[in-house]
């Protein structure tokens, strides 16, 4: 068998959180250190090294199945209320933006996904969006999450060609949602948003204090 074929064994979507929240004990309070002025890609932001770290250690077709059910969650997310929420919490958010904000979403581990995509509204709980609506500062989003695989491979490997191989073969075995699901809305529609994401809404507004 080839390291394409099977890819998805062996990483359920509770092993796959079990990394991350796994992860996130590892670096204790610094797992929501979120104070970069405009990313959580920062130097001295430990949550992603931590992942990938822990990736390295498994096998090539683990890397590869991780980074299939990475593609599979992410794409769980792929919904307009949830884009709005972030449009609404980063002052704009374009496609990749949105790619990233839904990767720092992942890194807060399985509830706080899970309820944020049932829930856009629910986001406000989170200490880093807090943060953001009221001191103006810290990120959400996480680019380096998304290459965080990869990276692990090479590290295990010493080259990434047969991982690009790999995925590129899972992926075109996979539907992928060509579309954000869900009701979309004009999010600078100021009274709209406020009756669909009212707690947002008043975060963002300079409503709290």
């Amino acid at each position: 068998m080839g390291l394409g074929e099977g890819t998805g064994e062996g990483m359920d979507g509770e092993r796959w959180w079990g990394i991350v929240h796994d992860a996130r004990a590892a670096v204790g309070a610094r797992a929501d250190d979120r104070d970069a002025a405009d990313d959580r890609d920062a130097a001295d932001d430990p949550l992603v090294e931590a992942v990938t770290e822990r990736l390295a250690r498994l096998s090539p077709e683990d890397i590869v199945a991780f980074d299939v059910r990475y593609v599979a969650i992410t794409d769980s997310a792929y919904r307009r209320p949830l884009w709005n929420a972030a449009y609404l919490i980063e002052g704009g958010c374009g496609d990749d933006g949105f790619m990233d904000f839904r990767a720092g979403l992942m890194l807060q581990g399985r509830a706080a996904f899970e309820r944020a995509v049932a829930d856009p509204d629910s986001l406000a709980d989170l200490p880093v969006v807090r943060r953001m609506g009221i001191e103006g500062r810290g990120w959400l989003g996480c680019e380096g999450f998304s290459y965080a695989a990869r990276d692990a491979y090479r590290r295990a490997r010493g080259e990434a060609g047969t991982f690009d191989a790999a995925m590129e073969a899972a992926l075109k075995r996979t539907a992928r949602p060509a579309r954000p699901e869900g009701d979309d809305w004009d999010v600078e529609d100021e009274a709209e948003t406020l009756r669909r994401l009212p707690r947002l809404a008043a975060l963002f507004s300079g409503a709290e204090s």
